[in-house]
């Protein structure tokens, strides 16, 4: 032991001593993330990214990521509140704002997150209804959305998008659902059948007043449907008259229509 220290070779163990302290005191921080210095038990700051010293054996560190992290909600059995139980799942996008607040006022804001992203599910989805929950998404996702960043922001979190996934329905009330929807269908090609027929009706009823202001188009129009009466097939004979034969035959005396009116009547 003495000539070891006597040829100089003391400096050897040192000197890897050195470099491991080095080594250790070395922390390389990517751009997305930060480090969570604690020196004797007291937080000191954020330190990152880049290249970090730090004291081994008396700084603590954390490492955060500041990427988005994508939350899957498993799924939720929900009682809606027109008594429908139905299962809900969703899926939570959030960030560490605040990697001082992530490390001190929580012990784990992952998990921390996660349970509460699913009681707030349940919640919200148990205070609509099922009609709510089928074509109203976009509210319901705003409604947890806001939930969760208010209750997280203590935690330096900042929950930016809330997506329900899937809603899923019993089978007999789907097969009800499908009804309802074929009678919902049904009762609005009736409508437009009867709006088609009205607006077909006030047309025809214009049409017909215009042919008997016009003297002639009434029998021009009858002119045009031979044609079509021609080209279907089969024995009818179609023969027109001309409209003006009536002004041949003389009109009976208003007189005579009384007269002829009274006798009826006396006949009766």
């Amino acid at each position: 032991m003495t000539e070891l220290f006597s040829d100089g070779n003391i400096w050897l163990p040192a000197a890897v001593v050195i470099v491991i302290f080095i080594a250790m005191a070395i922390k390389i921080v990517k751009e997305y993330e930060r480090l969570v210095v604690f020196r004797l038990g007291r937080l000191i700051a954020i330190k990152g990214p880049g290249f970090i010293l730090i004291i081994p054996g008396i700084d603590r560190v954390k490492r955060v990521s500041l990427r988005v992290v994508t939350l899957d909600v498993p799924s939720q059995e929900v009682i809606t509140k027109d008594n429908v139980t139905t299962n809900v799942n969703a899926v939570v996008y959030y960030r560490v704002v605040d990697p001082n607040k992530a490390i001190v006022n929580v012990e784990d804001f992952a998990t921390a997150t996660a349970q509460l992203s699913q009681t707030t599910l349940r919640s919200v989805a148990g205070q609509a209804e099922l009609d709510e929950l089928l074509s109203e998404r976009e509210k319901l996702n705003i409604k947890i959305q806001s939930i969760l960043d208010e209750a997280t922001d203590p935690w330096g979190i900042k929950v930016t998008t809330v997506e329900i996934k899937d809603v899923v329905i019993p089978e007999g009330l789907q097969r009800a659902i499908s009804r309802q929807a074929t009678a919902e269908r049904e009762r609005r090609a009736v409508i437009v059948q009867a709006e088609g027929e009205k607006q077909a009706a006030d047309k025809i009823r214009e049409a017909a007043s215009i042919l008997n202001t016009e003297k002639g188009a009434f029998y021009v129009r009858l002119l045009r449907a031979l044609p079509e009466i021609a080209s279907q097939q089969g024995s009818l004979i179609a023969f027109p008259l001309p409209v003006e034969l009536k002004y041949l035959f003389p009109e009976a005396p208003a007189e005579d229509k009384k007269q002829e009116g009274g006798k009826k009547s006396s006949k009766k």
